[in-house]
């Protein structure tokens, strides 16, 4: 049985104790501290916790520990606690040890981030749709199994239940988006809400907008991710300017109007716009180009995740999922992690002398078949160099494979954003339902696997290194940090 209390203790005490603590916040499989002093962070010993998964941007401010889907939720909730209880208890001096769940993460003013602009901006919009992803699994697999019910023409009277409990989300998704937004750019969450609820609202269907009626929906969460940042700033201009008695009457009511007036009258028309742009891309692009479009995406996705700009997809796939009900760039892009396992098997029987690596490979590839790839790319890849090249190979390879049947009319798409691997194989669907789908998917996650071990046997070593032992030391370097 898993022990969240004492890993969080233990994570607290290894990065510098709780006053190093400066902000707390996770995604769907990392634990992400800002710290005070990076030097006080023992890396080695956070590496060797068990339960941890790998351990990222150590000797940076931004520290991540990877733990897993699930188990990090738990961790974090107990970091929190922990933090809450001893600021409770005086212990922390002002400014420190402030918390901030994933649902709204700053930057902290005394332990700056080393991103650059582009990457923080794009962590900022991902860190709003983070929180949303256990809802969108959760109604992508109800949606799922009521798809397949019907299909098959069982249990007729339970399928309007399943359909109403699976979309009742989506319908109103624009609105937790402006909560969310609003709170994470420093603004009042519930008016970012009231005024993205206006895109969702039937009654603007009365409503014209440069000659055309709009639609309710129209812009969805693109429109409510605009409509909450006006939201915000106009909230903000207006407390600076109000004293006490009339800030509290006049700026919620000038925030509502006046951002609710300009999503009607322009953000809903433009994000439409956009959003529409977005959906028929997608389509063109696999269509028409989807064996090269699978190669470039599968390739290139290790890579972006590095550079953070992966960041940059999540309200391109949650678009997607609002349109078409699935969003086919997902299992795409899932293919780089199944690169990654072929490479890491290949060095498993390449490096068979070498026990400390392939112990770690043995521990992370279960996390790895399931869409965990962080044990397997710090751990193995990208300190060896090589294989992250080759394993990226393999991924492009799988998602060649998957572009190549989108050419053919069959689409292979995901329901819900977060699960990657096998874990996927659940949330699959597409134009011709899920069966074709998952036997796609399952063929582009064998041809990774397959093209990864080749290429990584093939070409992942150095000239001149011995079957059975490790490259030298120059060699494994990382080759770049998250």
């Amino acid at each position: 049985m898993r022990n969240d209390t004492a890993t969080a203790s233990a994570v607290l005490a290894l990065t510098g104790g709780p006053a190093n603590v400066r902000h707390v916040t996770h995604c769907l499989t990392r634990l992400r501290l800002t710290v005070a002093d990076p030097a006080a962070v023992d890396e080695e010993a956070l590496r060797a916790l068990p339960g941890v998964l790998g351990v990222i941007g150590a000797g940076t401010p931004s520290l991540q520990v990877v733990l897993g889907p699930g188990v990090v939720d738990t961790v974090t909730a107990e970091v929190e606690r922990q933090l809450a209880a001893r600021a409770r208890a005086g212990g922390v001096r002002a400014g420190a040890g402030a918390v901030e769940t994933g649902e709204g993460a700053h930057p902290s003013p005394t332990g700056p981030s080393r991103k650059g602009p582009l990457a923080a901006s794009l962590s900022r919009v991902a860190n709003v749709f983070v929180p949303l992803i256990p809802a969108l699994i959760g109604c992508g697999i109800v949606a799922g199994v009521g798809g397949l019910l019907t299909n098959a023409g069982w249990l007729p009277g339970l399928t309007p239940a399943l359909t109403a409990v699976a979309s009742g989300f989506m319908a109103l998704i624009p609105v937790f988006v402006g909560y969310q937004a609003a709170k994470e750019f420093g603004g009042t969450p519930i008016l970012g809400g009231a005024v993205a609820a206006v895109i969702v609202y039937p009654g603007v269907a009365k409503v014209t907008a440069f000659g055309v009626h709009l639609s309710p929906g129209q812009g969805g969460v693109l429109g409510a991710l605009a409509a909450a940042l006006l939201a915000t700033r106009i909230e903000k201009w207006c407390r600076g300017r109000l004293p006490g008695p009339l800030d509290v009457l006049l700026t919620p009511t000038v925030t509502v109007l006046v951002s609710g007036l300009a999503t009607l009258y322009g953000l809903m028309y433009a994000a439409g716009a956009v959003a529409t742009a977005i959906g028929t891309g997608a389509n063109w692009l696999l269509t028409t180009t989807g064996a090269f479009a699978g190669l470039i995406l599968g390739g290139l996705f290790l890579p972006l995740v590095m550079l953070g700009l992966h960041q940059a997809l999540i309200p391109i796939h949650t678009t997607l999922i609002e349109q078409q009900g699935y969003t086919v760039l997902l299992p795409l892009l899932a293919m780089a992690g199944a690169g990654q396992v072929g490479g890491a098997l290949a060095v498993y029987v390449r490096l068979r002398h070498d026990t400390t690596l392939r112990a770690t490979i043995r521990s992370a590839l279960p996390a790895g078949l399931l869409g965990v790839g962080e044990p397997l790319i710090y751990g193995v890849s990208l300190p060896l160099g090589r294989p992250f090249v080759t394993a990226c190979v393999g991924g492009a390879a799988g998602g060649g494979f998957v572009g190549f049947f989108a050419m053919l009319g069959e689409k292979v798409g995901a329901t819900a954003i977060g699960p990657s691997g096998w874990a996927l194989f659940p949330l699959l669907t597409g134009n011709q339902g899920p069966a074709p789908a998952i036997a796609i998917y399952g063929g582009g996650l064998l041809t990774a696997y397959a093209v990864g071990f080749a290429a990584t046997l093939a070409f992942g070593f150095p000239r001149g290194t011995a079957r059975g032992t490790a490259p030298p030391v120059t060699d494994r370097t990382p080759a770049g940090s998250a």
